[in-house]
């Protein structure tokens, strides 16, 4: 029978004290037990018991501080607890059209290898799908001469509709089935546990821990490449929806029964505004053989091709349109565009901020500011590597619970 100390309310409320510690150092890099309970606003002795509890299972350790003046005449160094990088070896996985970018991560988020898998397919079967994960993920492991069993987690970022709570994927452009569970294919096919995200949510983690969003409270992430994506940061926490499709801006509609979108229906903004689109419109005209990617119709509009900058033009007003909306619904601090593309003017001229300024309701207060952040493919990785790092850590310190529990 189990004692009041040790109900399992009690086994709960240390379970989510410890996650909350570890959060917060992994956060914050290096900080003192006594800093810990203040920012937490719980007692010393319980962040005490929560830190020996992580010490105990490798996840964090001491180190030294700068000394202390109020200490011994000669001074002594502060103690501080910090993640244990080399405790676990995290990978962070974006399935894009043509490639998989893999990134490796010690436990406090630094690289050790990248690696880039081409793509045979654009779309692949569920099982195909973790198969070429796993060749990707063991091709990684061999620049560091490592193995795939040596991962303690691996998170992968994919366009569609995901649920990533239950590893479910409603809807991607990378997988031909619809309505699909990973967790079975994945614990099958994969030698840890293993967990599957929106792309776009993955970069606004990447912006939030890394990036432009860094410090901010409320900032949205649009993601520019082949589809149009959202990420949200709401009060701090990244916000997903009930089913996980709460932030699909492509899938907004801006024309009734317009162009078709790669998810099946009409008038979706990424219709206009993704790359696939704007090669679609190329197409019409009879430019396909000259058009390979955004920057080949950049370089069309730029020496006078009329139906170029129209083509352009069009999805930068439809872009326009849709951010205003995004201001009208969230008013965030700012807005960050964000993707491997390199030609993303046409998103940002003097007409489009005029059409966002006017769809905005008006008040008496600046717009948002809206920043560009190209980082390349591995940005998208190191987000997915970021969140691998959260789901491992909330798995060990469940297995902390159960070895604690009577």
């Amino acid at each position: 029978m189990l004692k009041s100390k040790d109900s399992p309310n009690s086994l709960d409320q240390r379970n989510a004290t410890r996650l909350r510690v570890l959060e917060h150092i992994r956060t914050r890099g290096s900080i003192s037990r006594t800093d810990i309970a203040s920012a937490l606003q719980t007692s010393p002795a319980t962040v005490t018991a929560a830190t020996a509890d992580l010490i105990a299972a490798g996840l964090v350790k001491e180190t030294e501080g700068e000394t202390s003046a109020k200490s011994a005449k000669r001074g002594r160094p502060r103690v501080l607890l910090q993640l244990d990088g080399r405790s676990h070896l995290v990978a962070g996985l974006k399935v894009a059209r043509h490639v998989i970018s893999v990134l490796l991560v010690d436990f406090e988020g630094n690289e050790v290898t990248s690696h880039m898998h081409q793509l045979k397919d654009v779309q692949m079967t569920p099982v195909a799908f973790v198969a070429t994960v796993r060749l990707a993920l063991e091709e990684a492991c061999d620049r560091i001469n490592g193995s795939i069993q040596q991962l303690a987690g691996v998170s992968i970022g994919i366009a569609g509709l995901v649920d990533a709570k239950r590893n479910f994927v409603h809807w991607s452009s990378s997988i031909t089935d619809r309505n699909v569970d990973f967790s079975y294919l994945f614990s099958e096919g994969l030698p840890c546990p293993t967990f599957v995200e929106n792309d776009a949510n993955l970069v606004a983690k990447a912006e939030q821990l890394f990036g432009q969003g860094k410090g901010l409270k409320n900032f949205l992430v649009v993601t520019i490449e082949h589809g149009v994506g959202l990420g949200i940061v709401l009060d701090g926490k990244l916000y997903r929806g009930e089913r996980g499709c709460g932030a699909e801006f492509g899938h907004a509609k801006v024309q009734l029964d317009g162009a078709l979108c790669q998810c099946g229906q009409r008038g979706c903004l990424e219709a206009y505004v993704g790359d696939y689109a704007l090669l679609r419109e190329m197409t019409v005209t009879g430019h396909s053989s000259e058009m390979a990617n955004v920057s080949d119709i950049h370089v069309q509009a730029n020496s006078g091709d009329q139906r170029a900058a129209s083509v352009l033009a069009r999805a930068g007003q439809m872009f326009g349109l849709g951010v205003s909306n995004l201001i009208n619904l969230f008013d965030p601090e700012c807005i960050i565009l964000s993707g491997a593309q390199m030609s993303m003017e046409h998103l940002c001229s003097e007409d489009v901020m005029n059409r966002i300024k006017n769809g905005v309701v008006n008040v008496d207060a600046p717009l948002p500011e809206i920043k560009i952040h190209q980082w390349g493919d591995l940005m998208w990785s190191k987000g997915a590597a970021a969140y691998g790092i959260e789901q491992v850590s909330i798995l060990k310190v469940q297995e902390l619970a159960v070895q604690h529990a009577p």
